[in-house]
């Protein structure tokens, strides 16, 4: 099967298979070369390898394709961020939000939808706003790791995402918390306030707990529920 993009899946997953063992940076490149303004590079803010893409992709183009979802529920950390971010690599991020308000997703499906029906609640604040960021590109970038959690453990360096219909390029899949980190010490990178004070995993402000010790980095997300995805990467 060859897609919308000229790539076929086959294709793609020995593209991907000729990245294990290199660097985030060398698949960074070759998505930009290969999709220039068509890839988009999303960021929540919130996690340590988001802060790691954006770093490196800024020091490889000045034109970087940044978003992230605005689901109005966003942390105080994580607006500030994006603020340092943006005035650090000389972006402007660009934010999707819900076609509903919070007042009109309460008058519509009652308040606090999150603890009632939270699948519903990220479809209508993440995956649809994700999917008008998706309109008009061939691929996009995000921050995944395979040693996230067990629902991550297979994800490819690059892969087709059937989902939302183009090329998904996770430049650190392949790596771990370490890798992450000595990356972000050795180059003084911008990161979310809350990794330092118990969060693995930050999203809305009323599905993230802290859970400090060696949890995984998804913990922490929807607590009291076996959900560990807002929907965007299954």
């Amino acid at each position: 099967m060859r897609t919308h993009t000229g790539f076929g899946v086959e294709e793609l997953q020995r593209i991907s298979e000729s990245f294990e063992g290199k660097r985030p940076e060398e698949v960074l490149r070759w998505a930009f070369q290969t999709f220039g303004n068509k890839v988009g590079l999303a960021s929540s803010f919130g996690g340590a390898s988001g802060a790691v893409i954006l770093d490196m992709a800024a020091k490889i183009t000045s034109d970087v394709n940044v978003f992230y979802l605005d689901t109005d529920f966003l942390f105080p950390e994580t607006y500030e961020l994006i603020k340092e971010s943006s005035q650090r690599y000389g972006i402007t991020p660009v934010a999707y939000k819900s076609d509903l308000t919070p007042d009109e997703q309460s008058a519509k499906h009652g308040a606090a939808l999150w603890s009632r029906d939270p699948d519903l609640c990220c479809d209508l604040r993440k995956v649809q706003p994700n999917r008008k960021a998706m309109a008009g590109l061939d691929a996009w970038i995000t921050g995944i790791r395979r040693d996230q959690n067990l629902g991550r453990k297979v994800v490819g360096i690059v892969e087709w995402d059937e989902k939302f219909g183009l090329v998904k390029v996770n430049p650190v899949a392949h790596w771990g918390k370490k890798e992450v980190w000595d990356y972000i010490l050795a180059n003084n990178v911008p990161y979310n306030a809350l990794l330092d004070q118990g969060y693995k995993s930050i999203g809305c402000t009323y599905c993230t707990s802290p859970v400090g010790g060696d949890a995984d980095d998804r913990d922490g997300r929807w607590v009291g529920t076996d959900k560990t995805e807002c929907g965007l990467h299954t």
